[in-house]
């Protein structure tokens, strides 16, 4: 279920946008939740306090505090919600993407232009959805595509992602639930109880430890690499990646 929340300080807005997604929920059949905020404060305390949203309707001109203004906040906990500028007049549309807008939407906003949209950008989550993770990291709430995951160590309680452009994120959590949740992909391999590799970034392997693209050394334990050996070759031969003897 995707959650959707719609922030405008116009009353009349609100309801031309809830009685728009209502007809649209019906009749695309979508399971959708929807939220709405009067105010950017009443917005930023939601998220705050851990309240997440995969799409996001927010007005651009508010009293108090811009839409745009508003946006650079929530990034700061939350980098893949997907927002939509709310506006009547079109100044702004070079600053919205700035914050990483996903569309910028002038008022009034007509039926075919919202299903148009909504479609668009449903798409887009579902697409995202489908070949990512979420966890909440010390940077937020952070969305981590798989194929750009190399590999995860375990220290404690403590996850922390590897990704191939060198980024690290941290989380709290289990590796081996982290496992089960990525072993229906298929290109994921816990050659040690302490880290889980991407095969695809997988260099070499000899009886000690599996090097990585970006050099990492993954140690296997005593008596495993046979194992972990015809597990990454059967995972290559099934993508019919080429070998030379």
């Amino acid at each position: 279920m995707l959650k959707i929340a719609f922030c405008d300080d116009d009353l009349e807005i609100l309801k031309e946008l809830g009685i728009l997604l209502d007809k649209y929920k019906k009749e695309r059949d979508e399971d959708l939740t929807c939220t709405v905020f009067q105010s950017p404060l009443e917005l930023l305390a939601a998220i705050e306090k851990g309240f997440s949203f995969d799409i996001l309707f927010l007005d651009i001109l508010m009293p108090g505090e811009n839409g745009i203004e508003t946006a650079k906040e929530i990034r700061q906990y939350d980098n893949n919600m997907k927002i939509i500028f709310l506006t009547s007049s079109p100044e702004f549309a070079v600053q919205s993407y700035t914050v990483g807008a996903y569309f910028y939407q002038l008022k009034p906003v007509w039926e075919e232009s919202f299903f148009r949209l909504m479609d668009s950008v449903l798409a887009e989550c579902t697409k995202t959805q489908e070949n990512s993770l979420i966890l909440r990291s010390k940077e937020g709430i952070t969305r981590i595509d798989l194929e750009k995951l190399e590999y995860c160590e375990v220290i404690g309680r403590t996850l922390f992602f590897h990704l191939g452009n060198g980024k690290v994120f941290e989380s709290v959590g289990s590796l081996d639930d982290l496992f089960l949740q990525l072993k229906p992909y298929g290109n994921f391999l816990r050659p040690h109880r302490s880290f889980l590799v991407n095969m695809d970034y997988i260099q070499n392997i000899s009886y000690r430890a599996i090097k990585l693209i970006s050099l990492a050394e993954i140690p296997i334990p005593h008596g495993k690499c046979s194992e972990i050996k015809n597990k990454y070759l059967e995972y290559a031969f099934n993508r019919k990646q080429v070998f030379l003897s």
